[in-house]
Parts: C-alpha cells; structure tokens; sequence
C-alpha cells in the first residue's frame, strides 16, 4: 500500500498525459486512460506505467476535455507539452552527397552497339606505363578514371590518350599528369585522375548494376587489346558468379586481349557492368569481368584505399622490398651474399 501511495503522489506531482482525471480524496488528482474499473480499484495508463488506485482514495472521476494545464507556481504542478513527431525528412529534396561516378536517370531504352558506340567511345582511354599499356574510363567530367591495379602497378609515370571528338572528327590527345587517387590490389580496381592545366570538360560513363544482368544478355567491350585503340567487342553474359581466386566474376564470351585490361564491359543500355580484367588463355570466349558493384563499393570507401605519393608510410607506396644480406664474420675475407 505505502508503494501505491508513493506512485499516486508521484503522478498527481507530475500530471502525466490527459485523458480522464481521478480526484483523489487528498486533493490531488491524476490524469490518464483509465484502463478497467474494478469493485475495489481503477487501472490508469499514465504513459509510461500502468497504476492500480484503491476506490478507497478516489472522490471522483471526471472526463478531462479542458485546455492542456500550464506550469503553476503554487501548485507546483507542471504538464509537459505533447510535442507533434518530427516530419520525416523530404529524401527528394535533400541534396545528395558528391560522388565521382553516375548512375543511370531511369530506365533507358536499349540500342544497337553501333548507336552506343558512337555515344560512349569517346570515354573509354587508353592508360600507357613505362612498361605496357592497358584501358581505362572516365567516370566525371572532372577527369576521374577507373582502370585495373595490374595495369600500374610498379608504375608512377602514368599517361592517358583520349579521343576527344570535335567537328565530327577524333581529336587524339595524350595527357601526362595523372595522379594515383586510390587503389585496391586484391580486387584489381585503380582510380586515377588526370590533372593537366587547361583540360576540357571530359565525357563520361555511367555505372549500371551487374546484379541486374540476366545469363544470356548481350554485353560489350570497348578497348585497346594489343594497343589496337578503339577496339570493340560483342558477347553474352556466361554466368554471373564465376569464382576465380576467391572472388566473383562476370564470365563473358565477349573477346577479351592484353591492352583491354581495365575497360569498361557495357550493357545494351551503354551502362557500365563491369571492368574486363583477364581471360584464359588456353581456351576462346572465356573472358572474365570485375562486376560493377565492387567498383560502386571501391568509389564510396576510397578513403580507405587512398594512395599518397609523398606519404613514406603509405601502404601502397611502391618499393623494394629489403634484401637479406648474409653477414660474415669480421676476420672473414668473403663478401656478404644476397
């Protein structure tokens, strides 16, 4: 009982939610849904418990349709005010944060690889190394590019040849500034960025979504296989969980050679699927793809990839490892061996 009288004055001292009030016979009142009236008791629900009064405590019951009480100095009573839910945020109107690539604005309409071609070639680069050369693609206007690890690795001195399309005519221009943004060697994904001085606002692909590809669907490559520039390829989708070294792959009969290496494989709607990476070599229409949602992945968590060039502590910074070095003894004529 002295537990039930404890919570009656507790509740009366805050005036919890409204519904109906309960006098009691010491001149305080509740206020809240009356759940049951028993013979001897009547069970509140005041919010956030539930209270059982003896009928020997009440005066009276009256429905509370009155203004929501204000604070009061005398009494000492105060009834928060019922705050409305905060509106959900307008996800439309909200501005959405910058990403390097872009994605497809609706549904669009297949065409012929001739159409997309003529649309997206001018895209698709070619990235040169010191000691070979490989594809790549332009994912903003910016100048960013995704290409395949493998293509730079062991390489700082990169260069980029785009065909830049002017009066009807291909313009070809070599840039020579290109900085390492990012790279992840288990997946083979590189992102680049060309910084020349006075560049043009660059074409652009968009990514599309692997997930959504159905065995059997017509595929494309665009790319440099052998350092044949410009190079199309025409397939189908094999399967689309090929496991090859513990990862998956997009299998495609499209003809995949050395020099396709990090371009683009496009859908019949001139999205981006995936990056061609490798083929076997033993066998003929067995080319494999880096699906496009590990590139989608790579892009949003770059950070976590981020190569510096001027940081001795990055991880990704290429140097040679440390020889061992065989020491001989001080009163030994032989020289240390590696």
């Amino acid at each position: 009982m002295l537990v039930r009288l404890f919570l009656i004055a507790f509740a009366a001292t805050l005036g919890i939610a409204r519904g109906e009030t309960i006098q009691l016979k010491d001149k305080a009142s509740v206020s809240g849904k009356i759940l049951a009236e028993k013979r001897d008791q009547v069970v509140v629900d005041l919010g956030y418990t539930v209270l059982s009064i003896p009928r020997s405590y009440i005066s009276k019951i009256s429905q509370d349709n009155a203004p929501e009480p204000k604070p009061s100095k005398s009494s000492g009573r105060f009834v928060a005010p019922v705050r409305p839910p905060a509106p959900e945020p307008d996800t439309e109107s909200e501005p959405q944060p910058r990403t390097l690539f872009q994605s497809p604005k609706g549904a669009a309409p297949e065409q012929s690889v001739r159409e997309l071609v003529n649309q997206l070639g001018e895209a698709v680069v070619q990235v040169r190394t010191p000691s070979g050369l490989g594809s790549g693609f332009i994912l903003n206007e910016e100048g960013y590019l995704i290409t395949n690890f493998h293509v730079i690795e062991g390489e700082t001195q990169l260069s980029i040849e785009v065909y830049h399309v002017k009066n009807g005519q291909l313009d070809r221009h070599t840039y020579k500034q290109v900085r390492i943004v990012a790279m992840n060697k288990f997946q083979d994904i590189a992102l680049l960025k060309i910084e020349d001085k006075d560049v043009p606002k660059f074409a652009s692909v968009a990514l599309g979504d692997s997930d959504g590809l159905a065995v059997g669907e017509r595929v494309f490559a665009i790319g440099s296989p052998l350092g044949l520039e410009r190079t199309v390829t025409e397939g189908i989708v094999s399967t689309k969980t090929r496991q090859l070294m513990g990862e998956l792959y997009l299998q495609t009969t499209t003809q995949i050679n050395p020099g396709n290496s990090g371009g683009p494989l496009f859908n019949m709607r001139g999205e981006v699927v995936g990056i061609t990476n490798m083929k076997l070599a033993f066998g003929e229409g067995l080319g494999f793809a880096i699906p496009v949602e590990a590139v989608r992945y790579f892009l949003k968590h770059r950070d976590s990839y981020a190569y510096d060039n001027d940081n001795p502590s990055t991880p990704y910074r290429y140097l040679e490892p440390p020889s061992r070095l065989k020491l001989s003894s001080p009163d030994s004529d032989k020289e240390g061996a590696r």
